[in-house]
């Protein structure tokens, strides 16, 4: 077997440069199929942990889904708000550590607007348990300030000390807008690759106090309450659109999911992030899957371009194949030397778009955080790139036995004359 294997390997190497582009092809597709899936599996984890920490999500009584959805993604709208008081009663309760309501409704630009407390920039977590930093500037202190996530200062070119306006409302760029009471910009977080980089967060006392002289979405006719004048109100916020909840152990996160449930003042209830954002991604995963199917179709592409170059070789080889047999090499060594020989080329293409998969991701690693706030991890191959990487080199095994099995049936009269 030795023998043959060496034999094989010098063979692959005469033929370098025309096998190389075999050789080049299958591991551009082994990058492709193994990064791909790397990318997704950690696109899943980076989903899966916007937000992180958080025990319970509580809001007025809707699906799982869209509570999620516009707790944790801003996206879409609550079909009620809860009450205040209910926030009070929550946050009173002794299994609960730390509440952190939220309100949404307003917008700048197309970017949602959240307005919530500073427990928000203590307390909330994403990814495995990471904080939120301050990329510049600091937690909104006064009424009218505000802290922007990281795609709105890069989209808007917003820097510290700009001033921006809030519209009343979302969805829609001829939204009707607070111009009397404009923000100044306090503070630009870190982009952490969650919703939180789309988002421009305030103080619910400043989320009330635009509101005051608001009736109906739009202004009420004659009567204005310019922005010195709003403290003299009470700014406490009547009702919010959901709460973050910690509590004081995890295991209890059940009993008191059964409480929200059983709330007597209003309906409401409490979802479990990470339950939910599984059945979301479920839904929405369709697309990374796609993906995998498509490299999968470019992989297989691959090796039938190897099944391809090898057979175009053979009639080239034919006079060196007629000598082996004429020195005593049998049909089944034919067989042997051309199958180890395409094994040869898969393993190595295989091998060297694994290495590329492993070197490159990393060094990009930065580059991506940076730029898309996604975070590339350096673990070990999962089971499931692992799998790809051994049905990858177990197809191109199977590949090269096309053209050895194609060899072996050529005689050794077909082999001598074909060349005369």
């Amino acid at each position: 077997m030795k023998t043959f294997l060496r034999l094989a390997a010098r063979s692959a190497w005469n033929r370098r440069f025309v096998l190389s582009l075999a050789v080049l092809s299958i591991a551009l597709s082994t990058f492709l199929l193994v990064g791909i899936e790397r990318i997704r599996s950690d696109v899943h984890e980076n989903f899966a942990q916007s937000v992180s920490g958080t025990d319970l999500i509580v809001g007025a009584r809707t699906g799982p889904v869209q509570l999620v959805l516009y707790a944790v993604f801003h996206i879409g709208a609550a079909t009620n708000n809860m009450r205040w008081t209910s926030v009070e009663a929550l946050s009173a309760d002794p299994a609960v550590a730390w509440t952190v309501p939220i309100s949404l409704g307003d917008s700048h630009q197309g970017f949602p607007v959240l307005g919530t407390t500073p427990a928000y920039f203590e307390h909330f977590r994403y990814g495995d348990g990471q904080p939120l930093v301050f990329r510049a500037g600091k937690l909104f202190d006064g009424l009218f300030e505000a802290v922007l996530g990281a795609d709105v200062a890069d989209a808007l070119g917003y820097r510290l000390g700009d001033h921006i306006v809030l519209s009343h409302g979302i969805g829609n760029p001829n939204l009707p807008q607070h111009t009397d009471k404009p923000f100044v910009v306090t503070g630009i977080l870190a982009r952490t690759g969650t919703p939180v980089d789309r988002t421009v967060h305030v103080s619910l006392a400043a989320i009330e106090a635009i509101h005051l002289d608001w009736q109906g979405g739009a202004p009420i006719a004659g009567f204005a309450i310019p922005a010195d004048m709003v403290r003299k109100f009470d700014l406490t916020p009547k009702t919010v659109t959901a709460v973050l909840v910690g509590l004081k152990n995890r295991a209890a996160v059940f009993a008191m999911q059964r409480r929200v449930a059983g709330f007597k003042e209003e309906p409401l209830m409490g979802v479990l992030p990470g339950v939910a954002l599984d059945e979301l991604w479920q839904v929405i995963g369709i697309g990374e899957r796609a993906l995998l199917v498509i490299s999968t179709l470019v992989a297989a592409v691959s090796l039938a371009g190897l099944v391809a170059v090898v057979l175009a070789s053979l009639n080239e080889r034919r006079r060196e194949l007629a000598i082996l047999r004429a020195l005593g090499a049998g049909p089944r060594h034919i067989l042997l030397l051309l199958a180890l020989e395409g094994a040869l080329i898969a393993t190595t293409g295989t091998v060297i778009g694994v290495v590329a998969v492993a070197v490159l991701l990393p060094a990009i690693g930065p580059l991506v955080l940076t730029r898309y706030g996604l975070a590339l991890s350096l673990s070990a191959p999962t089971p499931t790139q692992q799998l790809l990487v051994a049905a990858v080199l177990g197809a191109g095994w199977v590949a090269s036995l096309i053209p050895a099995y194609r060899a072996y049936r050529y005689s050794l009269i077909d082999g001598l004359t074909s060349q005369v």
